[in-house]
């Protein structure tokens, strides 16, 4: 079942004068249950692509569509419920707040849409990514593959429909980061998530079900194994 489609979707930025398109005429539907890859080298629109998709950016021509709900019609406040409903976030540097605990980090997006059983939910969220017993430490005492996984419990703690991940093993080493892709194939599998990860790296793209390469702002190839 689809979940996510791009319609003629570009991204122009003006820039000192100059228009800098980032991406163009992409159009693409991405299903429920499903872990993709965004590949192509820096500076090809897989970060853009990710912010589109998320709704922290909008497209400059054509439109972005989860369920069928175009982004760009969204007021500020459909905006904000729709990013803390059904949109996850995993960044590369993990972005846990440093006084912290795990557990807390986990419960923070609940509390701040006024969740009362916000320290359950995120019990039972860091026990599904296999690290409850570490719920009382800081970012500090945690190695890089836990704070990753404390992350991906944060951002799956709404039970989102989409997940984005931008380069989320690209500080981790080898074996680690391994192990983070065959979570996050979890999360499509079991969780019946849309996990969309950009990624530099080919042997990252081939957990995946499906890859698309991006070159200079416009998809190059769909892949399906």
């Amino acid at each position: 079942m689809e979940y996510l489609r791009l319609e003629s979707a570009g991204k122009t930025y003006h820039s000192g004068g100059a228009d800098v398109v980032a991406l163009r005429d992409i159009t693409l539907t991405f299903n429920i249950s499903s872990f993709i890859a965004l590949v192509g080298r820096s500076g090809c629109g897989k970060s853009t692509l990710l912010n589109l998709c998320g709704a922290m950016d909008f497209p400059t021509q054509g439109r972005v569509l989860l369920g069928d709900v175009s982004t760009s019609g969204l007021d500020d406040s459909a905006l904000t419920l729709l990013r803390r409903t059904e949109i996850g976030f995993v960044f590369q540097f993990f972005q846990l707040l440093p006084t912290l605990t795990a557990a807390e980090n986990v419960q923070l997006p609940l509390l701040l849409a006024g969740c009362r059983d916000a320290r359950q939910r995120a019990r039972e969220v860091l026990n599904w990514v296999e690290i409850a017993d570490l719920d009382e430490r800081l970012p500090h005492q945690l190695s890089g593959g836990q704070m990753q996984r404390v992350a991906i419990a944060r951002a799956l703690v709404h039970s989102p429909k989409l997940l984005l991940a931008d380069e989320p093993i690209g500080n981790l080493d080898t074996e680690t980061g391994e192990i983070m892709l065959g979570l996050l194939k979890r999360v499509a599998v079991e969780r019946g998530a849309t996990v969309l990860m950009a990624t530099h790296s080919r042997e990252s793209a081939a957990y995946c079900d499906r890859v698309v390469r991006l070159k200079d702002g416009h998809v190059e190839a769909d892949e399906r194994p």
